[in-house]
């Protein structure tokens, strides 16, 4: 991967790190629920990642507001074209994927 396209990936990160999940309060980055981000030469964004359970009934709310995050990057350009957001379940998402961070906020102890 190229400088400048490792530095866009960063951005999306961190864009998506302002995505905050409205049942737990953190954000979806440092809860550990994207798994990848990937930009074709044209600067489209594919962006992999899966929720806390299956079900949920904020993933739609969580995807608007992942696109609506990526409207601050002017490279992505016309949000809805240039976005896509994959969600998977496998791996099945689990609290050891959280990070420090996350833990922290959360409560959640190591055992």
């Amino acid at each position: 991967m190229t400088d400048e396209k490792q530095e866009m990936v960063d951005r999306v990160y961190a864009e998506l790190e302002k995505v905050i999940d409205p049942e737990l309060g953190v954000d979806i980055v440092n809860l550990g629920l994207v798994y990848d981000v990937d930009l074709d030469d044209k600067n489209n964004v594919q962006i992999e990642m899966t929720l806390t359970s299956m079900g949920c009934p904020l993933a739609g709310t969580i995807v608007s507001e992942i696109k609506n995050s990526l409207k601050e990057l002017q490279e992505i350009g016309e949000i809805g074209e240039e976005v896509d957001v994959d969600i998977v379940w496998s791996p099945v998402w689990d609290k050891k994927m959280m990070s420090r961070y996350a833990k922290l906020a959360l409560g959640v102890h190591e055992s």
